[in-house]
């Protein structure tokens, strides 16, 4: 196997509005390493939001071949993709999506639970990345009892649960104040340190400094790369 977990190779998205097509993406080429941190940057409209969704596995191109761990990712049915975003990838939102009746510990267990996993064997890993994410005296608490960074923790520790070779994080700072945005991106970080590849959608130049690698995107094109 490569050391790029992900190749995009010329990826369009192109979306029919009425007689119209609509480019979002135009010809996308991208590797991304194993265990790299990479940000990926542009205006509203850019194609971020897109990008993202190609990368999790929650939409699939128009055109062009996606490669993940050399497999061809951009070929699968529909059933294939979900197991691809359930065994994979990690999903961390600027919203949190958590669910506001279940405890922190159930919240960070769902993604195990929604696959049979047995209860005792979910309780005992979610436990232990609440302890990771520093909430273990929280697990009881409900989301509406948490501060936004708090939830964020619970958030990447439901992200954590499947053991995850990718963490595709959108606007993982969006709602929070710049000081708990430090902590939660520090957190990503040493996540990355031990071997996560690490993807952050952002439009915040502070954000993308954190990473090692910054992709920059207008009008649905990489324009710069740093």
């Amino acid at each position: 196997m490569s050391e790029e977990l992900i190749n995009l190779i010329d990826i369009w998205k192109v979306y029919k509005l009425g007689q119209i097509d609509v480019s979002v993406l135009k010809g996308i080429n991208l590797s991304i390493k194993i265990g790299e941190h990479l940000s990926i940057m542009g205006p509203s409209g850019s194609g971020k939001t897109t990008m993202l969704n190609i990368l999790g596995c929650l939409d699939k191109p128009t055109q062009g071949e996606y490669l993940m761990e050399d497999r061809k990712i951009s070929v699968l049915s529909d059933d294939e993709l979900s197991e691809i975003r359930s065994l994979k990838i990690g999903f961390v939102f600027q919203t949190f999506n958590l669910i506001p009746q279940l405890t922190v510990l159930e919240n960070i267990g769902i993604p195990l639970f929604y696959q049979g996993v047995d209860e005792h064997i979910v309780k005992d890993k979610a436990f232990k990345l609440a302890e990771l994410v520093g909430l273990a005296e929280r697990i009881e608490h409900r989301p509406a009892e948490l501060s936004g960074g708090e939830r964020q923790r619970v958030a990447i520790a439901r992200a954590l649960i499947n053991q995850p070779i990718l963490i595709l994080a959108d606007e993982p700072t969006g709602n929070l104040d710049s000081e708990t945005g430090k902590e939660i991106m520090n957190l990503l970080i040493q996540l990355n340190k031990e071997g996560k590849t690490l993807v952050v959608i952002t439009h915040d130049p502070k954000i993308a400094d954190y990473s090692t690698r910054v992709v920059r995107l207008l009008d649905g094109e990489i324009v710069n790369e740093t």
